[in-house]
């Protein structure tokens, strides 16, 4: 597991005079007469709370109890005082460097080994990183240190004392000793010969390579922490993967991977085991690839979906999960980055009695979010609303959805063909992949039918010339393409902490190279990354999509007729108002929502 870069930073301590050290508990009195020394609270709430609270002498955290007052602050930018806010300044306060505690960098299994839980416990303490000379040990009771001279000698390092937020010292101190001694425990608990079949085996003399029981409690603990924390850090995809010693978990955020555990192999094999047990997978069978679905439940009570999907690597079982956000299906297409104009020319494609509206774009891109959000506003009582996926993605009850079962003779056409006999009004086919299913649609729209479904093309006008490839008569495109959209995604700069700029002379070159050759105005100002607490310091905050919409407009059909090639068919769409991917993106740059690297680095040129 690899040692984590601490999310820190130091606060300039703020002229109170002389802080009175003695080693105490912090007082409720102290803080508030501190903060009012420092000019952040207003004086008449400050007394008024003093008189109500002069005789507290209970558990919770005196910082605890003034964040619950939601003072706002006093100096610019007049935010709330929450919990982390005063934890900050009080580091400050104290002279010590303020920690926010980022479970996913902690090495969990080297922290527990630096003391007991009892002892975290009764000294409120929690260490969070070990470095070959040095230990960090956050605390948020800064004036409590007998314990130092006490660990030192023992744990033979410097300690390296920072202030953390009291409430996850308080629960990370039972999930980080919770969690090692599942891993601990499921290490020493397994037993008999492993029988992985990985293609590189590697034999260790007076190694029994134990397996572990994948109903093991510590194993379900362990699965359930990774689900919890997953969740918790909006992760859109859990990696587990084995590595020759050891196992990694990765998740994808906002469409970046991090590593985040490290975890022993034997376990990582138990974990994969426990998952496929509960996705109704074959658990013996390692060999091929596999795919599952687990519905979950978070302590808020929202369900939660997991697609499932296992590989065949050379050191074991690669498996991803795919987490689905329910919240999806209930986002209007202002929150999934439409702009009135591609609203508008989308619902004049989708409301269409019949004929084929198609999306385009790479994996990953919001394809599917997107056919979900519209399926889900057309599904009315009055119509028949069928998809037919591979995989099915989310399990919606508002409309019909088959599963593509290519061993039984249930692909994509196959599958058309028999929802044409279910009385549809409105068919989602998962991906026109080949001519069979691509005539299967035709002939769907053809009979009344209105059809969505999915290419894998650069852009919109691509997807016509990739119908054409397939082998589709260019007459038959007139007849039923009512039009076609190619979106992609890119991260949206956090609300709390991005930072505006005039636009500098290296931007503005980036700027023409965005718009190139639509040749837009630059922005006055452009907003740039910072990075705070509530994006984990990256500077971004879930995506947003960028969309090209075009129309098959008559002047179009004659062009497409008469077997224009790509680039005329992008010149004519241009010049009857659809706006390329990269004009998008530089829409919501102008607009403060992402920057010019993202937009460049997912969109192609126009």
């Amino acid at each position: 597991m690899s040692s984590p870069n601490l999310q820190s930073g130091r606060s300039d301590p703020v002229n109170t005079g002389a802080v009175n050290r003695a080693a105490r508990k912090l007082n409720l009195v102290e803080l508030v007469d501190a903060l009012l020394a420092d000019s952040l609270v207003e004086a008449d709430a400050a007394t008024q709370f003093k008189h109500e609270r002069r005789y507290y002498q209970g558990a919770t955290h005196p910082l605890v109890l003034i964040a619950d007052q939601r003072w706002k602050s006093l100096k610019p930018p007049h935010r709330v005082l929450d919990l982390d806010s005063l934890t900050q300044w009080m580091a400050g306060w104290t002279g010590l460097d303020y920690v926010h505690i980022d479970p996913l960098k902690v090495n969990f299994a080297a922290v527990t080994d630096v003391m007991s839980s009892a002892y975290a416990t009764r000294f409120g303490i929690l260490p969070l990183e070990v470095k070959p000379h040095e230990v960090v040990i956050a605390t948020a009771e800064p004036f409590m240190r007998e314990w130092e001279k006490e660990l030192q000698p023992i744990i033979r390092k410097d300690i390296r004392l920072v202030v953390a937020n009291p409430n996850d010292i308080t629960r990370f101190q039972v999930e980080f000793y919770n969690l090692a001694r599942s891993v601990k425990g499921a290490m020493s608990s397994g037993d008999g010969n492993s029988g992985a079949s990985n293609f590189e085996q590697l034999v260790e003399l007076g190694n029994s390579n134990r397996q572990f029981d994948a109903n093991d409690q510590h194993i379900v603990r362990i699965v359930d922490w990774l689900w919890q924390y997953a969740f918790d850090q909006r992760a859109s995809d859990i990696h587990i993967e084995p590595r020759r010693e050891l196992g990694i978990v990765r998740f994808r955020i906002d469409g970046v991977l991090h590593q985040v555990y490290q975890i022993p192999k034997s376990v990582l094999n138990a974990m994969t085991s426990r998952i496929k047990i509960l996705g109704r997978m074959d658990v013996v069978e390692k060999r091929r690839p596999q795919d599952g679905r687990i519905k979950t439940r978070m302590p808020d009570g929202q369900e939660v979906e997991l697609r499932l999907s296992t590989i065949p690597t050379a050191f074991g079982e690669k498996l991803v999960m795919r987490i689905f956000d329910p919240e999806v299906l209930v986002r209007d297409f202002a929150d999934l980055g439409f702009s009135p104009e591609d609203k508008s020319r989308w619902d004049g494609m989708t409301t269409r009695p019949n004929g084929i509206v198609l999306v385009t774009g790479p994996t990953g891109s919001g394809k599917t979010t997107t056919l979900y959000t519209t399926l889900k506003q057309l599904a009315t009582d009055e119509v028949n609303v069928c998809t037919l996926e591979d995989p099915i993605e989310m399990v919606e009850s508002s409309f019909n959805q088959v599963q593509v079962q290519a061993d039984i003779g249930v692909n994509f056409a196959a599958g058309v063909r028999a929802l044409m006999r279910q009385d549809p009004d409105i068919i989602m086919i998962g991906e026109i992949r080949d001519l069979e299913t691509a005539e299967m649609a035709i002939q769907a729209a053809l009979t009344g039918h209105l059809v969505l479904s999915t290419l894998h093309t650069n852009d919109a006008a691509s997807a016509i010339t990739r119908m054409l490839d397939l082998g589709v008569p260019s007459y038959l495109i007139n007849a039923t393409v009512l039009g076609v959209m190619a979106q992609r995604l890119v991260r949206t700069l956090c609300p709390a902490c991005k930072q505006a700029h005039p636009i500098r002379p290296e931007e503005e070159a980036a700027w023409n190279n965005l718009v190139m050759p639509w040749k837009a105005k630059p922005p006055a100002q452009i907003y740039y990354p910072v990075g705070c607490l509530d994006c984990r310091m990256t500077g971004y905050m879930g995506r947003v999509g960028l969309y090209e919409v075009l129309l098959l407009t008559p002047e179009f059909k004659k062009l497409l007729g008469a077997h224009a090639d790509l680039a005329d068919l992008r010149d004519l769409a241009a010049r009857e108002g659809t706006k390329p991917l990269r004009i998008s993106g530089a829409m919501k740059v102008a607009a403060g929502q992402t920057t010019i690297e993202e937009v460049l680095k997912v969109a192609p040129p126009g």
